[in-house]
């Protein structure tokens, strides 16, 4: 038998804006229903242990980039506790001529460091007395190129997207996929200058929660999306949904579906607030043809599988900071190597070091669809050269691959956002969120998450 319930909102899908949008809504004691086609909520974030250590098979670290991540932690309070590193997560190290290199902080420690030219530490010294850019679609690269000088972006800035985006910065937009720094120049005229500017600017008490500092979870990041999921109320959650399809008819949006058991659902619910991929829009959006989506769902991701491994007794490179970021003119298989253990307590056995690392990405696509076999064999080699233990012997080892991980936003970025413009404007109480739009950190998930939840109540 066909179920039939009616609802005020309904929300697709369990990751973190979800979560976010639900645990409001319900403050606000507002009438929704979350369905998540998963056994379990959290989407990409999720957390492991394996033998006493810690994992985390998704995103590993946040940043309170904004001010919501903090008054989400102060509202939870005590049920879940958010884990801060100490000041050696400030360090991070830069791969050149396969060699470490810290990352410079400062001027002077620009104009000392071999990782960028002569001529180059010459232009960062003028950096503040170039002109703005005026072209609003400015690639990453040429921005960077222009003010900075190319050394700059192939040791600093390339490394950097590998890092957040696995993209390439010739593609990556400016005032989409860096929109601060965009507006850096474009409102100060200089990096330099305005972030000395900016630093010197009174800040309200609001802004100064966002402190800008990395961040986890004690426990782990699971902890976060589980608090949220359990403070919701397991109750106004359909895990394991299958076979989801949402019309639009007289002002309603009719949701079909099975639940886990295999029970028909339909759910009638004057709102619909989305916060999928954008890649899985037209699977069930069955009242906006796939031709008048194309331009949210033709959204490009980088793949990326993530590599997990832990020692007893590493006797290798002193994994201090926060890890190892490796520019695309490395010739590298790798992107990139976080020091998880030296980040955060309590997530090894007694002696034990646990590295992150990530292979793929936008540059090196081909190489998610190598084997497990092939994989492992890269990353040993990798890894022994980069680290230098003395043998390769993990006491962990596990891979984890990630299709559809990270979005870039590139130049049709202006087309989608116009595009969910008009069809919010078109169909009264639909509402996109996820990844598509408002950026791609944990922070830009949970001010999302609210802002959607307020719009919808």
């Amino acid at each position: 038998m066909n179920s039939i319930i009616e609802k005020d909102i309904v929300i697709i899908g369990a990751g973190l804006t979800g979560l976010t949008s639900a645990y409001y809504l319900n403050k606000e004691q507002a009438d929704f229903i979350v369905i998540e086609k998963k056994d379990k909520v959290g989407g990409v974030i999720q957390t492991e242990k394996h033998n006493g250590y810690l994992v985390e098979t998704g995103p590993n670290t946040g940043v309170v980039g904004q001010p919501e991540v903090a008054e989400l932690f102060e509202d939870l309070g005590n049920k879940c506790e958010i884990d801060i590193p100490g000041k050696e997560v400030n360090k991070r190290f830069i791969l050149k001529n396969s060699k470490w290199e810290p990352l410079p902080s400062g001027i002077l420690k620009g104009i000392t460091t071999p990782l960028f030219t002569f001529g180059d530490k010459l232009r960062l010294l003028g950096e503040p007395f170039r002109s703005r850019g005026k072209n609003p679609d400015e690639n990453l690269a040429q921005l960077v190129i222009r003010r900075m000088g190319k050394s700059f972006l192939d040791y600093v800035i390339d490394p950097f997207i590998l890092g957040v985006y696995s993209g390439d910065p010739k593609i990556l937009i400016t005032r989409h996929a860096m929109p601060k720094l965009y507006k850096l120049e474009q409102e100060y005229g200089s990096f330099i200058g305005g972030s000395i500017k900016k630093g010197f600017k009174k800040k309200t008490e609001r802004e100064l929660k966002a402190t800008r500092k990395v961040f986890s979870v004690k426990g782990g990041l699971s902890e976060l999306t589980n608090t949220l999921y359990n403070e919701t109320g397991t109750d106004k959650f359909i895990l394991g949904s299958k076979d989801l399809q949402i019309n639009y008819v007289d002002g309603k949006y009719i949701s079909t579906l099975k639940n886990s058991e295999g029970k028909e659902i339909t759910i009638k619910s004057n709102k619909l607030i989305t916060t999928t991929g954008a890649f899985e829009l037209d699977n069930f959006i069955s009242f906006v043809d796939k031709k008048t989506l194309a331009p949210i769902t033709s959204l490009q991701y980088a793949n990326v599988v993530e590599v997990v491994m832990g020692f007893e007794n590493w006797d290798g490179f002193k994994p201090e900071g926060f890890g190892g970021l490796i520019p695309f003119v490395e010739n590298r298989d790798v992107l990139g190597v976080l020091f998880m253990s030296t980040l955060f307590m309590n997530r090894t056995p007694e002696n034990g070091t646990l590295f992150t690392m990530f292979i793929g990405g936008m540059r090196k696509s081909h190489l998610f669809e190598k084997s497990e076999d092939e994989l492992k064999a890269i990353i040993e080699k990798e890894f022994m050269q980069l680290l230098k233990p003395s043998k390769f012997n993990p006491s962990l080892f596990k891979l984890y691959w990630h299709k559809g991980a990270i979005p870039q936003y590139g130049i049709e970025s202006e087309g989608r956002f116009n595009k969910v413009k008009e069809l919010e404007n078109k169909y009264p109480g639909l509402f996109f969120g996820g990844n598509l739009k408002d950026g791609i950190g944990m922070a830009d998930r949970i001010k999302q998450g609210k802002e959607l939840a307020e719009r919808a109540k």
